[in-house]
């Protein structure tokens, strides 16, 4: 049996292992996999692993041996599901492996705009505070967490991590979810309720044809000027010109990102530019113990399938 994994790179640099995976079977790992290199380097394999690297129904076509597919990742957009079933492919995803690691990532945009460390940071190793005349300086208004509204969009696995967190910091929590019951202590809310009451918006909702630009200068327009935006979900989720506009002209106080609409971000992003945003490469799943967690469950993926048990399959077999 031989099993390619067509783009493992970002799961693992070298810091981790397939050691597991080559145990099974013949494996061929390429860090990275153009599109016109697909079909070539999949010829003949029965299993391949795939984060990034699309898979659609022209390249599908041409793999007659290929009879499961498993995406390194949650989202599996980039495998043409009707296809895969037309052709009896099983498709799985790793489900959940990174909610903690996307929460803490949530929570250090958050601390960074509130605090301001990155500022400070850069300032002292120039040498200010060094020539400060008082034993502290700041150039900021500062305020606590605590008794402030944290809203958030989308209660699934990420998005109660962060609530709970936020409950921890003292916040009231509201939520716009389709869940009936929440916890105690937080408060079901609808998506412009969430908007213009919360001090902090945190957007944890999937991309689909409902989401997409659902943030946008309508509501934009309805959020205090002092509130702060997070998005961890998708980046078109947001219309990207609308929040650079927002905060240039003060609507919003700051826009926190760990995703935009086109990946690697495209020089002319707005938001790479604007005034307060604040954007991570799309690293918020890669602490080494969410990676690791993905590698575990790809090949307990595998074993099941395998064994003719397949579990978090995401089309119809």
């Amino acid at each position: 049996m031989k099993i390619v994994i067509l783009d493992a790179y970002t799961v693992n640099p070298g810091d981790l292992s397939w050691h597991p995976l080559d145990n099974m079977a013949d494996l061929i790992v390429y860090d990275r996999t153009t599109p016109d290199e697909v079909v070539s380097r999949c010829k003949g394999a029965e299993i391949v692993l795939t984060n990034k690297v699309v898979l659609n129904a022209e390249i599908l076509n041409q793999l007659p041996h290929l009879t499961y597919i498993g995406v390194l990742a949650t989202g599996y957009n980039v495998v043409d599901l009707k296809v895969a079933t037309r052709q009896s492919i099983t498709v799985t995803n790793i489900p959940a492996y990174s909610t903690n690691s996307v929460a803490q990532m949530v929570w250090a945009h958050i601390l960074n705009i509130t605090n301001h460390v990155a500022h400070y940071a850069t300032e002292n190793a120039q040498g200010r505070w060094t020539h400060s005349k008082d034993f502290c300086y700041y150039d900021f208004t500062h305020s606590e967490l605590a008794s402030k509204t944290m809203g958030i969009i989308s209660l699934g696995n990420t998005g109660m991590a962060t609530a709970r967190i936020a409950q921890a910091f003292g916040m009231k929590v509201i939520a716009y979810t389709s869940k009936e019951q929440l916890p105690e202590g937080m408060e079901k809310a609808t998506i412009d309720e969430v908007l213009k009451k919360s001090d902090i918006v945190s957007l944890h909702c999937p991309l689909t044809n409902e989401t997409k630009g659902l943030i946008n200068k309508k509501r934009l327009d309805t959020m205090k000027p002092s509130a702060i935006l997070i998005n961890t979900s998708r980046g078109p989720v947001v219309n990207e010109t609308d929040v650079a506009n927002a905060l240039n002209q003060g609507t919003i106080a700051a826009f926190g990102a760990d995703v935009v609409s086109v990946e690697p971000a495209q020089k002319d992003n707005p938001l790479l530019t604007a005034k307060n945003a604040f954007l991570t490469p799309h690293i918020a799943w890669a602490t080494k113990e969410a990676r690791q967690r993905l590698i575990d469950i790809c090949i307990d993926n595998i074993k099941a399938f395998l064994d003719d048990k397949p579990q978090n399959v995401v089309n119809e077999r």
